[in-house]
């Protein structure tokens, strides 16, 4: 019932009509053929169809090149690279060039469950008309992406109180719950991206409030009542939808 939004989020295959981009040895991204010469012009190298950068820490001149030729939207903020999961950090890189150049990123969604005698409910939070990613969608109770030289849990903790003025014990009490990964061609590049998903059980009279301007508002919604928002409409932010059809799988969740 959930497969149009799976199939949209998984909707990109290497190669994808992509080259492999490396930092040394290392391959740590995809990039788009015509932003080959670009990158060759700023000191990456082209060997058996893949582009390299020799020297890993002159990566922010490629990013420089590639904004300067209108193919990165920079955000300033910085994300640890790697070749693959809990390797070595080889770089950070500016997150919004991670599209461009398909590497991929960390983030943290966090489903805050309340536990009433009808079943679980979920808080919901309508994103913020101003932000620059799906203004207006809905969204979890917190959600982020992992800035360089932080864990998972750091990230959690930190949102938590941004997002929704979680305070940090509160926070500390959520459960690990699932990774999920995926690989979308969006407008902005190639998003290929890993969730580490927790379940955060709160109080009933907890009431989340925001502190940035991230967030316009939160509801309480039934659980059912959510499951069948995802499976009827394109409300929810698009990598939202993925992370509550497995929550939905693993607490036994039937649309209303």
């Amino acid at each position: 019932m959930f497969d149009r939004h799976l199939a949209r989020m998984t909707n990109w295959h290497p190669p994808g009509g992509r080259l492999p981009f490396h930092l040394g040895p290392d391959p740590v991204g995809w990039i788009k053929p015509d932003l080959a010469p670009t990158l060759l012009a700023a000191g990456a190298t082209e060997h058996a169809g893949a582009i390299t950068l020799p020297d890993p820490t002159h990566l922010d001149g490629l990013v420089e090149a590639a904004t300067r030729a209108g193919a990165c939207a920079l955000r300033g903020e910085r994300f640890d690279v790697r070749a693959h999961p809990g390797g070595p950090v080889l770089a950070t890189i500016d997150r919004g060039a991670l599209p461009t150049f398909g590497i991929e990123a960390e983030g943290v969604h966090v489903n805050g469950v309340v536990r009433r005698p009808d079943g679980p409910h979920l808080w919901i939070a309508r994103r913020s008309l101003g932000v620059r990613m799906e203004p207006g969608k809905l969204d979890h109770i917190v959600a982020g992406g992992m800035p360089a030289g932080m864990t998972a849990l750091d990230t959690l903790i930190k949102e938590a109180e941004e997002e929704a003025s979680i305070p940090e014990p509160l926070a500390r009490t959520a459960r690990p719950a699932s990774e999920i990964t995926y690989a979308m061609e969006r407008a902005e590049g190639l998003r290929r991206d890993r969730l580490h998903v927790f379940d955060l059980e709160l109080p009933e009279d907890f009431r989340p409030k925001p502190q940035d301007d991230e967030v316009e508002a939160f509801e309480l919604w039934p659980a059912p009542k959510v499951a069948a928002r995802v499976r009827d409409t394109d409300d929810f932010k698009f990598n939202v939808n993925f992370v509550l059809i497995d929550f939905f799988r693993r607490w036994n969740i039937v649309p209303d």
